[in-house]
Order: structure tokens, then C-alpha cells, then sequence
């Protein structure tokens, strides 16, 4: 029986010529199939059609876009997820739901191989091959760049040579991995990291810098779940697109950082995620009107192994599930309206409401119906004080004896 092959294939120069490459070398048939989680760029059947010029024996195209942005971008929301506390994951969340997808395709085509695009330097092979350790171990992974030291030279004579119908003549000087949440650019002058960035690197959003008027918006969210756009019902999809276009062009967004990589490297990285930011932001300040103190101080770690283990690949991993059920149950009462202004690059948000809401007007305000009673104040300072004073009269007392 033939053996079979299934790729992620993306339609550009690398994926392509691993189709014909990688039929040489297991002497198999190649399935390409690619996935749809908001890229943009090329239409899908173009991207299929290449596939079955390079010699795929058949091509799959799916649009995950709804999937990626309930399923996935949701709960990164809902969990806060940044990664070093400013990277939103965008590409760390759409490997996983690739994996699901290769995998089901390598059960569906009775493939025993999966092939990825990735190097050996980068997070992805392992977030691709962690992820089929979890659904399929008994696949094999192949990844040409990085297994056959496969360099863009290399492909690109090989694809003259077998005669690929791939423009390989306008190369970006850039590495571009974009999707619903985000965009990543990095490699080319940005490798020096005292090089700033310039304006032509930037496609999601606009120059932060350029007047313009302020755009206000009213983000409805009901169990942690963004819903609505100034009261207008939205599917999460249809929330996320229409802010990366608002907050987008306001140049809100932009992060330029000093990345610690899985491998070990640090790798400088430059990402534009307007609707991410913002819905991020909006998310945390419902969070501090409707959840109790304790919760949201135990969950802000949580928040942070969470980025973590999505960032290293461990979308599958049984810990991911546990915090998630955590998670979940945080967002009972995060229900309410977050009032932002996008302006100048930011996102800041300027009103909240909730009838979820902890906060109680009476006891916060100083003015006319005051309802705290200021008397028990004293005898609570005095006992929450006294650890502290306990220790200090120790610390003297000893200091005193071994003089």
C-alpha cells in the first residue's frame, strides 16, 4: 500500500515544494491540506489549485475562522493570556487548532506521515509535534526545513527545476505569520534590535502617531464572552474583525519586544494585535468590577501558566484543561459593558457597568451616604498589624542579646 502524506500547506514557497520533495522521499502520496484562521492574503482555492499543480494528489482547504475566534481566541481572552505579559499568543493559539485539523485529515486519508513547514529554531515544530503526540501518536512528522536542512536556495532551485508554478521573485525581507488575533514580523534588519522598527512593516494597523479623532466603543461581554459591539449582537468572529479594523486604525496594538524563545533563544519580535489588545484590556477591567479579591489574585497566576503553557505548545496537555475548568468558573459573573476609547495607540478604558458588579457606591464614596463605618477601622488595622509587630519586638529583643 502507497504510504501517504498529509502537509500543512500554505500555499507559499516552502510548503510547495515540499509536496513534490517530500513524495521523493518516502516514495508516498501527498494530501495538502490547508487551513483558514483569518490570514487573508491569496483565496483559498487558489492556494488549492497550487497545491494540486505541485503535484498533491488531492488538496484541502478549510475555513476555521469561526472556530479559531470562539474556541480559541475566546478562552486566550478569558484567561488574560499574554505571554511575558504583552504578547497576546496569535501564533501560539492557531497551531493547535491546525494540528486538530492535520490530524483528522491523516485519520480521513488513512496518512501514516504529517509534514510540517517549521525549522529547527524556531516554537511551532514543537507546538505542531506536541500536539500530534497528544491526538495521533502513532503518525510519523516529517519537517523538511528542519530534518533536510531544507534552505529558501535550496527550495527555490528546486522549484525551477522541476518547473513549480511559484513566484519566487519577490521576496519579503520579512517573516510574516498573521491570523484573526494577530500579526508577527520579524527577521531582516530587525534582527538588530537597536534597529526601530519603520512604518512599512505595519499592515493591521495604522500610525498611532497621525491626529485623528478618537473612536468610542461599548464591548458587551456576558460570562466572560465579548457578545456585542455598541449594543449590536455579534458572533466572536464578527467582534474581533470589526475591532481589528476600529482599534486598528487608531494604532492600537503594536508591541516591539525581547522574546524568550522555547528553544532557549531570545528572538526579537515585532507584533501588531489591535483587537486582541483591546479585548484583553476590556476583559481585565470587567474582571476587576465582578470578581472577588481572592479570585482574582489566585487567577492572574493562573493567567500566566496558562500563556505559558499555550506559547509552549501544550494546547493538549491535561494541565491546560484543569486551569480551564478554573478559568470557567471565574467567569460566571464577568457579564457587563466596558465603555474604551481607541486614541493615539491605546485602548483605555473610560466606563463599566454590571449587575454582576462588587463595587457598592455606598461604601466607596466620601461624600453624602457613606454607609462604612470608619469605627471598626482602627481595631482591624491594629490586629492586621500585629504580625509585623510581633516580629520587630523579636527582632529587637534579639538584637539586643547578642549584643
Amino acid at each position: 500500500m502507497t504510504e501517504r502524506v498529509v502537509l500543512a500547506y500554505s500555499g507559499g514557497l516552502d510548503t510547495s515544494v515540499a509536496i513534490p520533495y517530500l513524495a521523493e522521499q518516502t516514495g508516498g502520496e501527498v494530501i495538502a491540506v490547508a487551513i483558514d484562521v483569518g490570514q487573508g492574503g491569496e483565496d483559498l482555492d487558489a492556494i488549492k489549485q497550487r497545491a494540486l499543480d505541485c503535484g498533491a494528489v488531492e488538496a484541502e482547504v478549510i475555513d476555521a475562522r469561526e472556530e479559531f475566534a470562539a474556541e480559541y481566541c475566546v478562552p486566550a481572552m478569558r484567561a488574560n493570556a499574554l505571554y511575558m505579559d504583552r504578547y497576546p499568543l496569535l501564533s501560539g493559539l492557531s497551531r493547535p487548532l491546525i494540528v486538530k485539523h492535520l490530524a483528522a485529515a491523516a485519520l480521513k486519508h488513512s496518512a501514516t506521515i504529517v509534514s510540517h513547514g517549521c525549522t529547527g529554531k524556531g516554537n511551532d515544530q514543537v507546538r505542531f509535534e506536541a500536539g500530534l503526540a497528544a491526538l495521533a501518536p502513532h503518525l510519523r512528522v516529517i519537517a523538511p526545513a528542519r530534518d533536510f536542512a531544507w534552505t529558501r536556495d535550496k527550495a527555490i532551485a528546486y522549484a525551477e527545476s522541476k518547473g513549480l508554478p511559484i513566484d519566487v521573485s519577490n521576496k519579503s525581507p520579512y517573516s510574516i505569520d498573521q491570523n484573526l488575533w494577530g500579526r508577527a514580523i520579524e527577521t531582516g534588519f530587525l534582527e538588530d534590535i537597536w534597529n526601530a522598527p519603520i512604518e512599512d512593516i505595519y499592515a493591521y494597523t495604522d500610525d498611532p502617531s497621525v491626529a485623528r479623532d478618537p473612536d468610542e466603543v461599548v464591548i458587551t461581554f456576558d460570562g466572560g464572552v465579548p457578545v456585542a459591539l455598541d449594543g449590536e449582537t455579534k458572533t466572536p468572529l464578527q467582534v474581533i474583525t470589526e475591532l481589528n479594523s476600529r482599534a486598528g486604525a487608531q494604532g492600537v496594538g503594536r508591541l516591539d519586544m525581547v522574546e524568550d524563545r522555547l528553544v532557549g533563544i531570545k528572538s526579537r519580535e515585532v507584533y501588531e494585535a489591535p483587537a486582541a489588545i483591546a479585548l484583553i484590556a476590556a476583559h481585565q477591567e470587567l474582571e476587576n468590577v465582578t470578581v472577588e479579591r481572592d479570585v482574582a489574585r489566585f487567577k492572574k497566576g493562573v493567567d500566566q501558566r496558562w500563556a505559558e503553557l499555550i506559547y509552549d505548545g501544550l494546547w493538549f496537555s491535561p494541565l491546560r484543561k484543569s486551569l480551564d475548568a478554573f478559568i470557567d468558573d471565574t467567569q460566571r459573573f464577568v457579564t457587563g459593558d466596558i465603555r474604551m476609547t481607541l486614541h493615539g495607540g491605546r485602548a483605555t478604558v473610560t466606563g463599566r457597568r454590571s449587575e454582576a458588579s462588587l463595587y457598592d457606591f455606598g461604601l466607596a464614596t466620601y461624600d453624602e451616604g457613606d454607609a462604612f463605618d470608619q469605627s471598626l477601622a482602627k481595631g482591624f488595622v491594629d490586629l492586621w498589624s500585629l504580625p509585623s509587630k510581633l516580629a520587630a519586638a523579636r527582632d529587637e529583643r534579639l538584637k539586643g542579646d547578642a549584643a
